[in-house]
């Protein structure tokens, strides 16, 4: 069996997808919201292009790291290998989450200067209220939800068109557009735009998440069970191991996943 990348190599991917899933999302809100006033049209757009980022994202990192670009994702993997099965250690999951919430700010950065902007301004659009920690505990829960269920089912290799389909989706479906991340909107506070949240929004926002992440595990554990086989474990699906937490036996070394094949027959 082909050993998986080694954890710097791991964490890398980490950064600069998450970075890029921050270009994509801000840069895509800056760009609707320069040729658009109507807000439905440039939430159309944003939704489209976020997506479309998003999924190819999931396509071209998975095999190195797993593409988990949310530390609720990290957070999930680590807690299904707490729990018997197979996922990340305790300094994995902790690395994952550092370069994923560093990545987010840099991108979010980079966005800002791409189109001109002054980077570093901290959005000013607060997001409170009750209804829209709901609207993210609801869509971080079916994230979780729906990548466990697919890994668990033996369907792994549907998660980058799958993931991408419902984030289009809750984007529109949730009171709060679907943020569901929370180093996503850790970075989104470095951009004072269409998708950005102000910094007084994120304890509420993340905190909701974290929750969503929760209960989307235990209804994972519901529906699914929490057995380890094929089609009924935590990270089931041939080859696509890394993207649920399952680690190679083999010691890390700088080569190929053993992710790969299974990527690349998604299309």
């Amino acid at each position: 069996m082909t050993a998986q990348p080694s954890l710097s190599r791991r964490a890398a991917a980490e950064l600069v997808g998450t970075a890029g899933l921050l270009v994509v999302v801000i840069g895509s809100g800056l760009k609707a919201a320069e040729l658009s006033r109507d807000t439905g049209v440039a939430l159309i757009a944003n939704s489209f292009a976020s997506a479309i980022g998003l999924g190819l994202i999931i396509t071209i990192f998975g095999p190195l790291s797993g593409a988990h670009l949310n530390p609720v994702v990290t957070l999930t993997s680590w807690w299904s290998r707490r729990t018997g099965g197979e996922g990340l250690g305790g300094r994995e999951a902790l690395v994952y989450t550092a370069a994923q919430s560093a990545g987010a700010i840099g991108g979010a950065l980079v966005a800002e200067v791409m189109f001109g902007r002054t980077p570093g301004t901290f959005a000013t659009q607060v997001r409170d209220g009750g209804h829209l920690l709901i609207g993210e505990v609801v869509a971080t829960a079916g994230l979780v939800l729906l990548i466990q269920g697919l890994g668990r089912i033996g369907r792994s290799r549907l998660v980058p068109a799958a993931v991408a389909a419902y984030i289009a989706a809750a984007i529109w479906f949730t009171s709060s557009g679907s943020f569901a991340n929370p180093a996503g909107t850790i970075g989104r506070s470095f951009s004072d735009s269409f998708t950005g949240i102000a910094p007084r929004s994120l304890p509420g926002f993340v905190g909701a998440q974290l929750i969503g992440g929760i209960l989307g595990l235990a209804l994972a554990a519901l529906l699914y069970g929490t057995g380890r086989g094929a089609g009924t474990g935590t990270g089931a699906g041939a080859g696509y191991r890394s993207r649920f937490g399952r680690s190679a036996k083999a010691a890390p070394v700088d080569g190929a996943s053993p992710a790969k094949a299974a990527y690349e027959t998604v299309g």
